[in-house]
């Protein structure tokens, strides 16, 4: 069976292919031989077609974009295949009228089209926001602040590799999980259900589509105010024609006081304004879009937790003086500016963590169906019926682009992390293990412990190679970006099981869009970070640092396990040291009342929520639950137009704004000066 196909030629050809009348949701309960029978579209149904593949590949680049720039502000991976899918409907549609198409992609064709695009724009984008920029402010140091990139060819192998690894991975893991246990993989059975309904009534399509362009037009309108630097001030540099944020709170409220000794020996106290705390109103709207797709609860309790670093924990930290081995007199937060990720990251960082392990632990059960599904899971009959060996992923294509993809990880660890040959082979290991347990809570909860996977590999490998912040990284990266393609392939693959597609067709689909994933997304990082400071904030004459432009809140988390490995705990602050302890507490805490108590569970605390809150600058938090808070209001007020038009709006939303605003800073780094 070859793989590309040729599309439908006429459109009486494009209509045979068109949806089931069985819906989606009917096929969840088939058991796999129905499957076969009744689903099933056939060896000959137009599916990897290169018009498919070209459209999800450009669809894919300009998306990765999108979730780079989201990742880099809130730490947040956003699923891009239902926007794929409502996207190239609509282009596609639009070439029909105008004549550059004849016939309407098919519905699987579609949905080949979203694995590729998914491929690009979600699992190659995961290492760049979190282990990769950790790196990078790992290596910025007093003489050079800017830091150091690594290379391109280096930032591109390893990110191609990850990503393969992954998805070579889930082979094995696909049968079992979809056609034999039908877990759910909600994102995936959405897009199924998503279009399943575009191509059953096409005005839903429009209307959607509709309101996601005029959304990205008005985000893209925002960085062209607010970040491109198009106005030349009187000192000649180039400021933004708006600034980027207001102190909207200083007029009618006090910031926190603290004490400071002073130059002449007496207790000084210092009063604050909030804006010095960060706590300003972004003018930017992409963190608006993010949080009404994240949800109140998370959102709500974001906000809470910095306001209670801005008035409790960073008040309180900036007046701790500590005399450290040198005979150095240190504060655990230096200036107000700095206290989110002085204090605050080493409080939030251990809530995530704790709350993350936890959480796998007591989804042991979880655990332990993945490892029993794995031993019979994709074994069977295969040999015994041609239809099902012709159709599911062979497993010679697991062995080979396992072993390929594995060493290629292996060679770059040794050469350029300093991991040894025997460690990173165990890493590839066990990232097959973590990626079982990932892929399987994926499927039953829609929820990718990626973080929890990656700090399994960093405590690990902290014991294994103490005093080595790159490895502990690495490794860890190892583990998260993997899992993280292994979970999206299974999720496209749950959706094309449910509209009856060829798997092996849209595993071809979804490796490929790896290449385009790679390319967008190593050049949008370099595109979008220039150097360190851009992560951490540039310091000024008196001491102050600036905000950063991308404050990569789960770069911050990852740096700060590693450094603490590197460094020693006798090293940090003290009140760093206790921020640690009750961070784990309360992140362990946090996860124990959702467990006793999981009806009350949309009224207790958020753990990501909690922990983020704590490590973001404040205007992001406020925007989100902004955004948030408009999308429960419009549901309440009404709940059917919220249902249809909140995703595509919020997505246009972070679209327009994601790809004008990469535009904005490769003008500011490149063009203006």
């Amino acid at each position: 069976m070859g793989l590309l196909q040729k599309a439908p030629a006429t459109p009486a050809e494009a209509a045979k292919w068109g949806p089931l009348e069985t819906s989606p949701e009917e096929v969840l309960e088939y058991d796999e031989d129905r499957w076969y029978a009744e689903v099933y579209r056939g060896a000959d149904a137009p599916q990897l077609t290169v018009r498919a593949l070209l459209m999800g590949t450009i669809l894919g680049f300009a998306l990765s974009f999108t979730n780079l720039y989201v990742g880099l502000k809130a730490g947040w991976h956003l699923g891009v295949a239902v926007t794929a899918c409502i996207l190239s409907f609509a282009v596609w549609e639009g070439f029909l009228k105008i004549g550059f198409a004849k016939t309407r992609m098919t519905i699987l064709e579609n949905n080949c089209m979203a694995s590729t695009a998914s491929a690009a724009g979600y699992s190659t984008g995961g290492t760049m926001v979190s282990a990769i920029s950790a790196l990078l402010m790992l290596s910025a140091t007093t003489a050079n602040p800017q830091g150091t990139h690594l290379p391109w060819a280096v930032l591109a192998s390893w990110t191609f590799f990850l990503a393969a690894l992954g998805v070579f991975l889930a082979i094995p893991m696909k049968r079992n999980m979809i056609n034999q246990e039908r877990l759910r993989f909600p994102t995936g059975m959405a897009a199924a259900v998503t279009l399943h309904g575009l191509y059953s009534t096409g005005g839903e399509a429009v209307r959607k589509a509709k309101a996601l362009f005029a959304a990205g037009i008005v985000g893209a309108i925002t960085p062209i105010l607010f970040v491109m630097n198009l106005r030349r001030g009187a000192d000649g540099v180039g400021h933004s024609l708006l600034p980027d944020s207001s102190p909207i709170f200083d007029p009618f409220a006090r910031g926190a006081t603290y004490s400071r000794v002073g130059a002449d020996g007496t207790l000084e106290t210092i009063q604050t304004e909030p804006s010095q705390w960060t706590m300003v109103m972004d003018h930017n709207i992409v963190m608006i879009g993010a949080g009404a797709l994240v949800g109140l609860r998370v959102c709500f309790w974001m906000l809470v937790s910095h306001l209670f670093l801005a008035y409790v924990l960073g008040p309180a930290a900036a007046s701790a003086a500590w005399t450290n081995a040198a005979g150095d007199v240190l504060y655990a937060v230096s200036t107000p500016g700095k206290a989110w990720k002085e204090i605050g990251v080493w409080t939030g960082a251990p809530i995530m963590v704790a709350s993350g392990l936890l959480a796998f632990a007591l989804g042991w059960k979880t655990i332990v169906r993945a490892f029993r599904g794995f031993g019979g899971g994709d074994g069977g009959d295969e040999k015994g019926n041609s239809l099902r060996a012709a159709t599911e992923v062979p497993a010679s294509w697991f062995f080979a682009g396992s072993a390929v993809a594995g060493a290629g990880i292996v060679f770059i660890a040794q050469t350029t992390f300093g991991v040894p040959v025997h460690l990173g082979v165990m890493a590839v290991l066990l990232t097959f293990v973590l990626a079982l347990v990932a892929c399987r809570a994926t499927g039953e909860s829609d929820i990718t412990p990626t973080g929890a996977m990656g700090k399994i590999m960093q405590l690990t490998y902290g014991m294994l190679i103490p005093q080595n912040s790159t490895a502990n990284l690495m490794t860890a990266g190892i583990t998260a970006g993997a899992a993280a393609s292994s979970a999206d392939l299974l999720t496209d693959l749950k959706g094309g099981y449910l509209l009856g597609a060829n798997p092996r067709r849209q595993f071809a689909a979804q490796f490929l869009g790896i290449f385009a994933g790679t390319a967008a997304t190593v050049t949008g990082f370099h595109l979008l970070v220039q150097d360190a400071t851009v992560l951490t904030g540039k310091t000024l004459a008196d001491g102050s640092t600036t905000v950063p432009v991308f404050p990569a809140p789960a770069a911050q988390a990852w740096r700060a396990v590693a450094e603490l490995f590197e460094m020693g705990l006798e090293n940090l602050h003290p009140m760093s040291r206790a921020g640690i302890f009750w961070g784990l507490a309360a992140g362990a805490i946090m996860v124990l009342l959702e467990k006793a108590l999981p009806k009350w569970r949309k009224w207790l605390p958020s753990a990501t929520g909690v922990g983020l809150g704590l490590i973001l600058p404040f205007q992001y938090p406020l925007s989100m639950f902004l955004g948030a808070l408009g999308a429960w209001t419009w549901t309440r007020a009404n709940k059917k137009a919220a249902d249809e038009y909140t995703i595509p709006v919020a997505s246009g939303i972070i679209a327009g704004e994601s790809l004008m605003g990469v535009l904005a800073q490769v003008m500011n780094n490149f063009v203006i000066r």
